[in-house]
């Protein structure tokens, strides 16, 4: 019988689920969260891969527009438009490689989730082999009380 204060063995493995099923969703909000940051990460990036596509697009079509204004007559029009496509294609080349080079070096691992996780199991280690080692060096049941 426990004395006062004392928890009984079903009511500590009891608290122990409970602390393991928190844990484990902790465990599962962190990735959660880690990989929506990720995904959010890639989604800028592909809206600036985006951009920098409809931006060297349109500065095509600028170029090939001075291009025919170029050829047609000899007037200073065909210049600004030459001078409006390169600074199109030049922006878009800079945000196309910028979108590129992002998605490259990102990782998709969730490595705080990773590096939680083993933590987790190192702790999960350590308690198994004090639990062990905790039911061949007691005597008696008033040991085992005393100790839990």
């Amino acid at each position: 019988m426990p004395e006062k204060g004392e928890k009984t063995i079903g009511e500590l493995i009891s608290e122990l689920t409970q602390e393991v099923r928190m844990l484990f969703r902790q465990e599962m909000e962190l990735f959660t969260v880690e990989m929506k940051g990720k995904a959010i990460h890639v989604a800028k990036d592909a809206v600036a891969m985006g951009v920098g596509g409809v931006l060297l697009y349109s500065g095509l079509l600028v170029l090939l527009a001075a291009v025919v204004l170029g050829l047609a007559t000899v007037m200073p029009a065909w210049g600004a438009a030459l001078l409006v496509a390169v600074a199109c294609i030049a922006a878009g080349i800079a945000l196309v490689l910028k979108g590129q080079k992002d998605l490259v070096h990102l990782k998709f691992t969730p490595e705080q989730t990773a590096e939680s996780v083993k933590e987790t199991a190192k702790w999960a280690k350590t308690l198994k082999s004090t639990s062990s080692h905790r039911r061949t060096s007691f005597g008696s049941r008033s040991d085992i009380r005393k100790a839990i």
